[in-house]
């Protein structure tokens, strides 16, 4: 099956929900409340996730988040309602560490055969945990900022194969990326002027791609389009040749040893990536004949994933890599590849609970606790993500339609529109899925909403917290001495 290598299910089950706290973390043990109510083995048995059936299409993508034939929503093996039931009562964000793990194993063996680096888009979400565990997996990084290549170095990542973008890096952030030997993206003139002024403070010679925008149209939303000829992103292909003198002229402080490009993201058509990747070798072979030894082609991320949960069969990382395999063979390349959202998106859901219902006569609204301030993306760029109650409502629950929103004072403060649910009780545990990627790391304090706890179910079935809450306390101490 195309999807196999995100499907394989293997949930581990306890007599007891445990909870830890990561040893990795250098902070004082972390207390959790754990429910007084211990889960029999037999009952956990006979409410595990229901297998896909006979007559559900072979391909239709399995989520490590999937409800019970009694209703009930499970993380791998981990009943969703007794972790709310064990943890403090404020929104947080649940993942699966087995289905991260799953998931960069897809694009691993879907390299298999290539000289490759799978760099982990850090933008898409910064929690030291999961970096650190993708960077035992085998990961290298995708940075955009000074910030983030630090937090990429206290995670260990090998910076040589890390890869620093972005069409504003600041001087301060490339001496550092030149110190530390990381791969850096040529996006301008003056980005060009500042990486060899860096080389030149480190007394280093900087690796550098040259991030080539290739004007391919990706189909999706313009925020997220990054590869045509109207982005902030890239230099045009009529001044390649004023680039290739420029690091002619300066030997000493730069050494050009690739290409590369992105399109964007959420892409759903992997023919895209290939027309790219097309334009990419040609660029390569013209940069090639002029004596330069090109080792890299990156050919970005913005692989898409089933945000709507309709079955779609999406293109897997497979997919995608057969679309350019024989052109990076034939050319003896590097392939340098970027995923973030493939990678994190699908692993995680904010779980909230509801507050209230309410209706103003023409629309039903659930009222939850959580918010854009916790999730952005639907009021940012009108991004659908499923959302579903994680217990079985009562029996008498009038199926509606409603408006879930948050509780900060903005009308845009919603996390999905015009969705079928049964009325929910007070208090029932509601999610938003596929959270994994610009979420957390797009969370703000906005109404002073305080960024939420992360937790993650791990192999073993327990769940673990992998970054604390913020408090009030927190934002005062920003004031402190003053």
């Amino acid at each position: 099956m195309a999807t196999a290598h995100f499907v394989s299910h293997s949930p581990s089950f306890s007599k007891t929900l445990r909870y830890t706290s990561n040893p990795v973390i250098s902070t004082p043990s972390l207390t959790f409340k754990p429910s007084s109510r211990v889960l029999k083995l037999k009952a956990l048995l006979s409410e595990k996730p229901t297998t896909v059936s006979a007559d559900v299409p072979a391909k239709k993508f399995q989520h490590c988040f999937s409800k019970s034939d009694n209703g009930f929503l499970y993380c791998e093996g981990t009943k969703v309602q007794d972790v709310i039931d064990s943890l403090e009562k404020r929104p947080f964000y649940l993942y699966s560490k087995p289905q991260i793990t799953r998931n960069f194993e897809a694009y691993r063996e879907a390299l298999e055969g290539l000289k490759s680096i799978i760099g982990y888009a850090i933008k898409a979400n910064n929690n030291l945990k999961i970096l650190q565990h993708l960077r035992q997996l085998g990961c290298g990084a995708v940075l955009v900022s000074g910030n983030e290549l630090r937090l990429a170095l206290r995670a260990g990542f090998d910076p040589r194969r890390c890869v620093f973008n972005g069409n504003g890096k600041i001087l301060d952030d490339l001496e550092l990326a030149a110190r530390e030997e990381v791969f850096v993206n040529v996006d301008s003139e003056f980005d060009l002027d500042n990486i060899v002024l860096a080389a030149r403070k480190a007394g280093k010679r900087v690796n550098v791609l040259l991030r080539i925008n290739p004007d391919v149209d990706p189909q999706v939303h313009p925020y997220v389009a990054t590869g045509n000829k109207n982005s902030k992103f890239g230099i045009r292909n009529e001044k390649l040749q004023w680039f290739l003198d420029a690091v002619k002229a300066h030997p000493n402080e730069l050494k050009l040893v690739g290409v590369h490009c992105h399109l964007g993201s959420t892409i759903t058509k992997v023919d895209i990536f290939r027309d790219a990747a097309v334009l990419m070798v040609n660029f390569i072979d013209q940069i090639r004949a002029q004596g330069f030894e090109i080792q890299y082609l990156n050919i970005g991320g913005g692989l898409g994933i089933d945000y709507h949960r309709t079955g779609a069969v999406l293109p897997t990382p497979m997919d995608l890599i057969n679309t350019v395999r024989e052109l990076v063979l034939s050319r003896d390349l590097n392939l340098i590849i970027e995923p973030g959202r493939s990678l994190i998106a699908n692993t995680c859901c904010l779980v909230n609970r509801v507050t209230g219902v309410k209706t103003n006569g023409t629309k039903n609204f659930i009222v939850i606790d959580g918010s854009m301030a916790e999730l952005i993306r639907p009021s940012l760029y009108g991004a659908y993500q499923h959302i579903e109650l994680v217990s079985p409502p009562p029996p008498d629950a009038e199926i509606s339609t409603f408006d879930v929103v948050g509780p900060v004072c903005e009308s845009a403060d919603f996390l999905g529109k015009d969705r079928e649910l049964p009325t929910p009780a007070k208090g029932a545990g509601l999610v938003v899925h596929d959270a994994g990627a610009y979420c957390m790391s797009m969370a703000s304090t906005y109404n002073l909403k305080m960024r939420p706890p992360e937790y993650w179910v791990q192999e073993d079935g327990t769940v673990a917290k992998i970054r604390h809450e913020e408090t009030f306390e927190d934002h005062i101490r920003y004031f402190e001495g003053l």
